[in-house]
């Protein structure tokens, strides 16, 4: 399937969300007018910049239960999450207590792409054998007592899998990206990133002193132009010629669920003569007909990719990243990286996961196990975003990506998805300013092959129900003036029928009454509706074999 397409934010949400961060950012004010915010020492200059601190105490510390939550299981399909106090709104300086319980829940959080993240039968016992064999850690970098026959193996057979000359592996995944750029790049050198990169690779540009200029986002005529202009203006002040020039994107932008135009790459890196480097961390193993990322699924020779880096942390269910690429460049990035030079090594029982791991996806273990795993996590992806979609929602990405943003726009109703998908036993990521722009704010699924159709179902009516009552259903209709502005100001979904410290039990039998409430009739009176047009149109899709019923029973 092709890219799919990126729906813009309707303009009365707009106005409405500029309108409440207007009177928060008031409010705010006034208050720091009485209450002066924590001072440091007497003589000592802020940790922390005046705005930053202030975006802290009164926006994201009366909302921040709904992030950092911690687990105490696996991350498999469901995980237990750990209860904690509830804040009620108040600024908290600290992250709320745990009370010691535990909520069952569908888990849409992590990236758990091929269900590797929990216990496989496969490689589990691999794992533990190698801890027996090779012990917890190396305790040493690469270049002094750190690399073992495991970590030969694992290069040689990342290089294999890649389909490229060779390959160096590190024990983090972050300072894959900002610990190799450096050495790549550097002072005489023109950087061309992506303006969605992801900020591993933002911290290594800046730290490669190379001149960056940002093109903006898939945008193939901009970075054409970029590439000309530069080009032929050479360096600042001298106009001398660049050492290098570097195209940077990654396979799929984890913010957007969208691939890179990977082809059209290819050729203008090959047009201008400049090299590309691919971060693979959330396409390796989930794209393509093998896992082998994105220059599978785009059709491209990864030879045609002068750097290709991915992580482990993902598809693979461990931890750390890889550099592959010329055994030119990857002799060099042995010499001259301070992650492989200085950094321990990756822990050997990290390792052996990510060659049982590869060994499975390739089909060494004598089944089709893994084959059958990216088979299903393409499946359960297309599926789950065919049927959003079907509800009216805005959801970006492409087909067969298995990340989804769920468009909620507006900043204020983050915390009350959050909130409400959680009672529901759903664990969501919601991301909002400054990890995206403010007024792109969204819920963010993320699918794995460990899940079952009952499971997606599920989770399917749950967001059905919170994103209706909430009003979130953009694509399914377009309210008219002057009712969109009284709905919105005048009676908020996200704050209706809802408290925070409700219980699941109350919450869920509480939904169905209140659909006949007051509330509920004035939000459809004033032009929320109650989703029946939206329910009729999907029912009538799923008669006619494009869409499965939307609501099954709960998993």
């Amino acid at each position: 399937m092709g890219q799919a397409h990126h729906p813009n934010a309707p303009w009365y949400i707009n106005a409405i969300c500029t309108w409440a961060l207007s009177i928060v950012i008031f409010c705010g004010r006034i208050r720091d007018l009485f209450w002066r915010r924590p001072q440091t020492r007497t003589g000592y200059a802020d940790l922390s910049d005046q705005r930053e601190d202030f975006y802290n105490r009164r926006m994201y510390r009366r909302i921040h239960d709904c992030y950092n939550r911690p687990i105490s299981s696996a991350p498999g399909a469901w995980i237990d999450v750990m209860e904690r106090v509830d804040i009620d709104g108040k600024a908290m300086s600290t992250q709320p207590d745990l009370v010691g319980g535990t909520r069952r829940c569908l888990n849409l959080g992590s990236y758990n792409y091929l269900g590797f993240a929990a216990a496989d039968e496969y490689c589990t016992p691999r794992v533990l054998d190698s801890l027996a064999d090779w012990g917890v850690s190396t305790c040493s970098s690469r270049t002094e007592a750190g690399t073992s026959a495991i970590h030969r193996e694992l290069e040689q057979l990342v290089a294999e899998y890649i389909g490229q000359e060779d390959a160096i592996t590190f024990g983090m995944g972050f300072a894959t990206n900002a610990a190799s750029i450096p050495a790549i790049a550097g002072p005489g050198s023109l950087v061309l990133s992506d303006a969605l990169n992801h900020t591993s690779i933002v911290a290594g540009v800046k730290a490669s002193g190379a001149k960056v200029k940002v093109f903006r986002h898939n945008d193939m005529a901009h970075l054409e132009k970029l590439l000309r202009w530069h080009i032929a203006e050479g360096q600042p002040r001298t106009h001398r010629p660049w050492k290098k020039v570097i195209i940077m994107v990654e396979g799929i932008y984890s913010m957007e669920g969208e691939t890179t135009l990977l082809r059209e790459l290819v050729a203008l890196k090959r047009r201008y003569k400049a090299y590309l480097y691919l971060d693979e961390a959330h396409s390796i193993g989930c794209m393509g007909a093998s896992g082998r990322g994105l220059c599978e699924h785009a059709g491209v020779d990864p030879r045609d990719v002068d750097v290709l880096m991915g992580t482990f942390t993902k598809s693979f269910g461990s931890a750390g990243g890889y550099i592959a690429g010329s055994k030119q460049l990857i002799a060099y990035l042995r010499r001259h990286c301070p992650a492989h030079l200085y950094a321990t090594s990756m822990a050997p029982g990290v390792a052996q996961q990510i060659i049982s791991a590869i060994r499975l996806m390739r089909g060494e273990d004598g089944s089709d196990r893994g084959a059958r795993k990216i088979r299903q996590l393409k499946d359960n992806s297309n599926y789950f975003r065919r049927r959003l979609q079907d509800m009216g929602l805005h959801v970006l990405g492409d087909w067969d990506s298995p990340i989804m943003p769920i468009m909620v726009y507006h900043l204020c109703y983050i915390s009350g998805i959050s909130r409400r998908c959680l009672q529901r036993r759903i664990a969501m990521v919601v991301v909002g300013f400054p990890a995206t722009a403010l007024l792109m704010s969204r819920c963010r699924v993320c699918i794995s092959a460990s899940h079952t159709k009952e499971d997606l179902d599920y989770a399917l009516e749950v967001i059905y129900d919170v994103c209706s009552k909430m009003g979130l259903q953009y694509a399914a209709r377009q309210l008219p003036w002057p009712w969109c502005w009284l709905r919105l100001l005048l009676w908020p979904p996200a704050f209706g029928n809802y408290r925070p410290g409700d219980s699941s039990s109350s919450y869920e039998k509480g939904s169905s009454k209140s659909s006949s409430s007051g509330s509920s009739r004035v939000w459809a009176w004033l032009g929320g509706g109650s989703g029946k047009g939206v329910m009729k149109a999907h029912s009538a899709a799923a008669a006619a074999g494009k869409a499965q019923p939307l609501v099954t029973a709960a998993a």
